[in-house]
């Protein structure tokens, strides 16, 4: 990149930040109470957020609708073009509506706001004109500054693009927090890919029943190694007479002890009694960063329930054919 070209890129950001800036002072000053209200409207609401915007506010509506469905509010994009031609029939009673408008003088968006004024809903509008038809048609005008355009002409969306984008998320990020939207939520909204699998309860993951390799503490030291050769996991589980666990048996713990007599040792003598372990409801993530952020990494844990009793064994490897790395 010329030194030009590199000039002209920092002077795009520092355009946007800067209008970021005006957009935070606004949040602490006249867009605060409508900010407020928004929220409660849409935390109150009966049915669903309806966002619609047209052109580069459109794509940037869609976007903000995607980031609010993932944590939490149920909430539509509806193209105003497409609104007159049937699509108002998806807006209801008890909806909300988000208009997105720079000018707030979009003309399809007059469909929309005709029907939403007949079934009396709450309306919201992003957009940088008070004065504009939209910011007097509807009930909590939000009205972004009129920050400079990054584009040198002032004439390509950019810096009015990215405030629109980042009310939006601000938007979410609240009513996320207003409804207390944990991980655990976000988790059932997100089931596919590597950001489901991190989410997902270790209990999905790991090995039950059988599959586990378990043992009781007299057991002998050649039925040990029977026992860890058989499961496949590197290590065996010692139990109590209680069936809870009283310690682990790794292939790290028999080196020292191959020298002893193998049918007289028995696995208390040699025992890990302080294993790494884990719960059902532990996140996949979480577990990895349990078993990875040691001094020395362990590859296998157990998982138990509330007595301490074993309902399950997890290896490494089982997170990494998930995606989890």
């Amino acid at each position: 990149m010329t030194s030009h070209s590199l000039s002209t890129a920092c002077r795009a950001l520092q355009t946007e930040r800067r209008g970021l800036e005006q957009l935070e002072e606004a949040l602490h000053g006249p867009m605060q109470e409508g900010f407020d209200a928004a929220l409660d409207a849409i935390l109150t609401m009966k049915g669903r957020l309806i966002l619609t915007g047209m052109g580069k506010s459109g794509h940037i509506g869609r976007k903000i609708n995607a980031t609010l469905a993932s944590t939490g509010t149920p909430s539509l994009f509806l193209h105003p073009a497409e609104a007159a031609h049937g699509d108002l029939g998806m807006v209801e009673k008890g909806d909300v509506i988000l208009y997105l408008s720079n000018s707030g003088e979009t003309n399809e968006l007059a469909p929309v706001l005709l029907h939403a004024a007949r079934l009396n809903l709450m309306q919201i509008a992003f957009t940088t004109k008070a004065t504009s038809t939209l910011a007097q048609s509807v009930q909590i005008p939000l009205i972004i500054p009129a920050a400079p355009e990054a584009c040198p002409m002032g004439l390509a969306p950019t810096t009015s693009c990215l405030l629109q984008l980042a009310l939006g998320d601000a938007l979410a990020i609240a009513l996320l927090e207003r409804r207390n939207f944990n991980a655990h939520d976000f988790g059932l909204l997100h089931p596919a890919g590597t950001l489901g699998a991190q989410l997902r309860p270790v209990s999905n993951f790991m090995h039950t029943g059988q599959d586990m390799p378990l043992g009781r503490e007299d057991m002998s030291l050649r039925a040990v190694i029977l026992e860890i050769t058989r499961k496949s996991f590197g290590c065996i589980g010692i139990l109590d007479d209680e069936g809870r666990l009283a310690g682990l048996i790794s292939d790290g713990d028999l080196r020292p002890a191959l020298d002893r007599d193998l049918d007289n040792t028995t696995a208390v003598e040699i025992m890990n009694r302080t294993p790494l372990t884990g719960t059902a409801d532990m996140r996949a993530q979480d577990v990895r960063h349990l078993m990875n952020d040691r001094t020395v990494p362990v590859n296998c844990l157990f998982i138990l329930d509330e007595g301490r009793r074993p309902v399950g064994i997890l290896h490494l490897h089982d997170l990494l054919r998930a995606g989890l790395s």
